[in-house]
């Protein structure tokens, strides 16, 4: 019987977010283990349809730096890193653009189907709703050279406004077209920040591997539960967030930048996580504020 009434206090908790978040835009981003185990995405998956069922539009970006990695492997090519970005010459292009919209994207977009959701993939090789332009990075005053290697100029918001109204999800891969049709490979975090500013979303769900940011990175009792930007900086500033946190917290902060209410950074390996922070008062991530 008890478990029964808590069952039922959970359903009256989450029924004042219901009413909040309804017909309102949330973006979530996947990435880390998540992509690698059919199992975590199915589960993943199903939170989202249970979101899409109680009147809540999510929009979903993916990454894919793991299977771009071993797909290259396979085919014997070995990585190179300039600054943290793959460097990307036309054939790791073809690679990378094949891997992220069928063994990602078009995995992704069935499971919806199965659990019974429409979806539509958006990427390099059907409606693409970015528009990217050529990453520049600088070094001692010298152009880096990064090959096909692109940042978002912009967003098709109406296109993905479209869809979410029309109760279809869409599904980003992180591939992007120039103005003159060249085809880009472009960080999944900031695309995920800069699409979630441009369809006005009320929340940024940032899932990874990590349950947030913590005070100390070895301590997982020290997660901060929530964050302003101000704090935030002051903690880049001191090095308690640093290495691959960070493309993770600029993605959020172009998000709460772009007028985005809220930005979480939540562990996707834990049950639930997705319904558990946005649906409960105290959630399980970090939740990052302007």
């Amino acid at each position: 019987m008890q478990n029964a009434i808590n069952k039922a206090k959970a359903l009256i908790e989450a029924m004042e977010y219901i009413r909040q978040f309804k017909d309102k835009i949330v973006v979530i981003k996947l990435g880390g283990s998540i992509l690698d185990d059919e199992v975590l995405q199915r589960e993943l998956l199903r939170d989202v349809v249970f979101m899409h069922t109680v009147g809540i539009m999510p929009l979903l970006v993916h990454g894919g730096g793991k299977h771009i990695s071993r797909a290259m492997e396979t085919s014997g090519i070995e990585p190179e890193w300039v600054h943290g970005r793959r460097y990307t010459d036309r054939i790791t292009l073809k690679i990378v653009e094949h891997t992220l919209i069928n063994e990602v994207n078009k995995p992704l977009c069935d499971i919806l189907t199965e659990l019974g959701c429409d979806s539509m993939g958006l990427h390099s090789m059907s409606s693409c709703a970015v528009t990217g332009k050529p990453l520049v990075l600088r070094e001692d005053g010298r152009k880096l050279d990064l090959g096909y290697v692109g940042e978002v100029e912009s967003v098709n918001s109406r296109l993905l406004e479209k869809l979410c109204r029309a109760g279809t999800i869409p599904v980003l891969a992180p591939l992007g077209i120039d103005i003159a049709g060249q085809k880009l490979n472009i960080n999944a975090d900031s695309v995920a920040g800069v699409v979630a500013s441009a369809v006005g979303a009320e929340k940024f769900v940032l899932l990874s591997d990590t349950h947030g940011i913590r005070e100390n990175i070895d301590d997982p009792e020290s997660r901060i539960s929530s964050i302003s930007e101000d704090e935030i900086k002051s903690l880049i500033d001191k090095g308690v967030i640093a290495g691959g946190m960070l493309p993770k917290i600029d993605s959020c902060l172009k998000a709460i930048d772009g007028g985005v209410g809220k930005a979480h950074i939540i562990d996707g390996r834990l049950q639930h996580s997705l319904l558990l922070e946005i649906y409960t008062e105290e959630g399980i991530g970090t939740q990052i504020t302007k």
